[in-house]
């Protein structure tokens, strides 16, 4: 996993550049900081975004785990595949219980429905387009 301040995002596709652009479904996985840091109370220690293997983390607020649901960030549209389960090596990354601490909290997956870019700082609008605060 490689920080960025700016992806640019394809429709259909993903995050160029990424291992799963093109994938048929796993365009791009999000996670919420709020709950990763509800993941590190259970865990007993802070739970680093970059470690988890998500895509991107919002700042404030939940992220749709509904299939069908809407997040919008910065110019892309993207729709809730399924959510996404932590993997084993989250120990490996994390530390012993971290898969555990994670689970519900690691995020969802979505399809890209319209493409564009994403920077840090894009605002973040949910299912009914409302920004989160």
């Amino acid at each position: 996993m490689q920080a960025k301040d700016r992806v640019e995002v394809e429709a259909g596709k993903g995050i160029v550049g990424d291992r799963y652009h093109g994938a048929k479904h796993r365009h791009v996985s999000v996670q919420s900081r709020e709950s990763l840091d509800q993941a590190a109370e259970i865990f007993g220690r802070e739970v680093l975004s970059e470690l988890t293997r998500r895509n991107i983390t919002i700042s404030h607020g939940p992220v749709p785990r509904d299939p069908g649901a809407l997040l919008r960030i910065g110019d892309v549209l993207l729709e809730a595949v399924r959510v996404a389960a932590p993997c084993k090596l989250l120990d490996d990354t994390i530390g012993a219980g971290a898969q555990e601490a994670l689970r519900r909290r690691a995020g969802t997956v979505f399809r890209v429905l319209e493409g564009g870019s994403i920077a840090v700082g894009d605002p973040v609008l949910q299912p009914d387009l409302l920004p989160i605060t």
